[in-house]
């Protein structure tokens, strides 16, 4: 069957690992409806390669000189909105993933991912979807679901008991907190017991270690 390279998705690879690239382009590039363009082993001057090539899809590399592949993403975002481009990494960690889907990455996968799914992946982004591995999607869930606790556990706190309760964290004495506050240190003791029934805690030794562990502020 002959092949339309007109209607192929073209895809342009950032990778500084040889035999990456080749396995990349050798899967994609002779699979239907895909046409590698081009491949890099470094970001320098990023946004003149690709206005060389002009690809409809990126695989980026985080660990690439010169600079990283988050910042490559940046500058390539800036002048080209549409081209979708996914992180192909071995990087897991957190700070990582999130720097770069606000670099502005549309999808997030390791390099350990199945090459079908790879596939299936540039497939999804050119439909408008945002693929990830499925480690790295548990990972996004977990945070957005740490957020909404995180603010939950502090609505349940009025706005003068979350302040009474910062400064408890804090190590300020009864004392302290109540002059902070330009209240009675009756007062202090009447907010810390509804923050106690409130927190389900007993001692201000629990209320501190609970809001600590559960990250009510930060």
């Amino acid at each position: 069957m002959q092949i339309n390279n007109e209607l192929n998705i073209r895809i342009t690879i950032f990778d500084d690992n040889e035999a990456i690239c080749n396995s990349l382009y050798q899967l994609l590039h002779y699979t239907p409806g895909f046409e590698v363009v081009s491949f890099f082993k470094n970001c320098e001057n990023v946004a003149d390669k690709v206005e060389e090539c002009l690809p409809r899809v990126i695989l980026m590399d985080i660990n690439i000189p010169p600079t990283s592949g988050i910042e490559a993403v940046k500058e390539i975002k800036r002048k080209f909105k549409t081209v979708d481009i996914i992180m192909f990494t071995v990087f897991e960690e957190e700070d990582k993933i999130f720097e770069a889907l606000k670099a502005g990455a549309t999808g997030y996968l390791l390099k350990k991912t199945p090459p079908l799914k790879i596939i299936e992946s540039i497939q999804e982004v050119v439909a408008g979807g945002s693929p990830m591995s499925a480690s790295i999607a548990r990972k996004v869930m977990n945070f957005f679901t740490q957020q909404s606790v995180l603010q939950n556990n502090k609505n349940i706190l009025t706005r003068r008991e979350q302040d009474v309760l910062k400064g408890l964290i804090d190590g300020q004495s009864y004392k302290m907190i109540a002059i902070n506050l330009s209240i009675s240190i009756e007062t202090i003791r009447t907010y810390i017991k509804r923050i106690y029934d409130k927190m389900h805690v007993n001692s201000m030794t629990e209320a501190v270690a609970k809001a600590l562990k559960e990250k009510w502020f930060e």
